[in-house]
């Protein structure tokens, strides 16, 4: 039997849909969730345990410590896939030829390289590379009609993402930045399967953020909706069919233009001006299971058929389906809560900290109304749950 390793930050749902599959799985993960399924070839950094604190992400992530601990599974695993967290670029040229998807995406992670090979064949906000805040400050005041935001040069999920003011004060971490022109409008995302020759759009979404549950300055990703319908989109559109249509259009283009493989996500940003392309993510994507449960696929195991060669036949999807990541509202120790659609549950006992992701709330209906009200009723009962719990006060 062959051996697949998946390996990146968080491989829970990925590895429930490898072991329906003819592998012997082998997994890396930096969280390990109290509903991850536990095999025999598999390593976790973050070991939760009673009054232990999870930590700040952030500050404790590092995809080298993922690598350094699966070398032993490199050498041993006949194909590897990567998930969030963890890039290509990552690998040693010797175990590059076992993934299982996107081996050069230097012109996708890096935003100013990606800004600069579609800036003359799509629509997408003006995109400068700069050195410091200073620096975005300048440009900033040639363009008095315009509001720009800071991003990392390479990143994902929304983190460290700031509005640009005039204070010269203001701080970013350490690394390299973009300034880029802010696009006020709705966050769409594509998943599309993509081989050497052909490419096809699994289904479009409605991307959610810290920002649209009011947050004004946060861009952090919560999760997604699908299908796009007029519905799901959640705000007053035109042509929803029109939208979907230009979204497959312009994902299938961007993903040849780029020779990707496998499942990969397209990020956008429609307003009145147009459908803006924001960003590609090379990888498996966060609506992983929300398409498994709308159109009832193995996406694992379409990912891997796409990656040698073969496009599924993509089915019609037959219900809606809603995730948004839970961040806890204060610090907490952690307590069973007695819902049925949360996933990436803490351990028993373990701590989250403040604004740490706390659980992930997934679920499914045909009628949108109930799937929003069921989606928004476990929410308000973790964040109460976490607030019971809460241990700063």
């Amino acid at each position: 039997m062959e051996k697949l390793l998946l390996i990146g930050i968080d491989t829970r749902s990925m590895l429930n849909s490898a072991l329906k599959l003819d592998f012997e799985v082998y997994s890396t993960s930096y969280f390990s969730t109290s509903d991850t399924p536990q095999i025999e070839n598999q390593k976790i950094i973050l070991n939760e345990s009673d009054g232990e604190s999870c930590g700040i992400f952030e500050d404790q992530f590092d995809s080298k410590s993922i690598l350094e601990m699966s070398k032993d599974y490199l050498d041993e695993v006949d194909y590897i896939i990567p998930i969030s967290g963890v890039s290509p670029t990552d690998f040693p040229n010797k175990f590059k030829k076992k993934i299982l998807g996107n081996r050069d995406i230097k012109n996708i992670e890096n935003k100013f390289n990606f800004y600069n090979k579609i800036k003359d064949g799509f629509l997408t906000p003006m995109t400068f590379s700069v050195n410091d805040v200073d620096e975005a400050i300048e440009i900033n005041k040639n363009y008095n009609d315009k509001q720009f935001i800071l991003k990392p040069l390479q990143g994902s999920g929304g983190y460290d993402i700031n509005l640009l003011d005039n204070e010269t004060s203001m701080q970013i971490n350490d690394g390299e930045f973009i300034l880029q022109e802010y696009v006020d409008g709705i966050s769409l995302s594509s998943s599309v399967l993509a081989t050497e020759s052909d490419a096809k759009t699994v289904t479009n979404t409605r991307l959610l953020t810290e920002h649209d549950f009011g947050i004004d300055d946060s861009f952090i990703y919560i999760g997604n909706i699908l299908p796009l319908t007029g519905k799901s989109i959640m705000a007053d559109v035109n042509d929803i069919s029109k939208i979907n249509e230009t979204m497959n259009e312009t994902s299938e283009n961007l993903a040849r233009k780029f020779n990707l493989v496998g499942s990969n996500g397209v990020d956008y940003i429609l307003n009145e001006n147009g459908l803006y392309v924001i960003e590609i993510n090379p990888r498996l994507q966060g609506t992983f299971e929300c398409v498994e449960m709308s159109l009832g696929i193995n996406m694992l195991d379409a990912h891997i058929q796409a990656c040698q060669g073969k496009l599924i036949e993509i089915p019609e999807a037959k219900y809606y389906s809603y995730k948004k990541i839970v961040y806890s509202p204060t610090r907490m120790k952690y307590q069973k809560i007695d819902l049925d659609n949360i996933y990436d549950l803490p351990h028993i006992g373990s701590i989250t900290e403040k604004s740490e992701p706390l659980l992930t709330i997934i679920d499914y209906d045909k009628d949108f109304e109930k799937l929003y009200e069921k989606v928004e009723s476990a929410s308000k009962k973790v964040n109460s749950e976490a607030i019971r719990y809460r241990l700063d006060a």
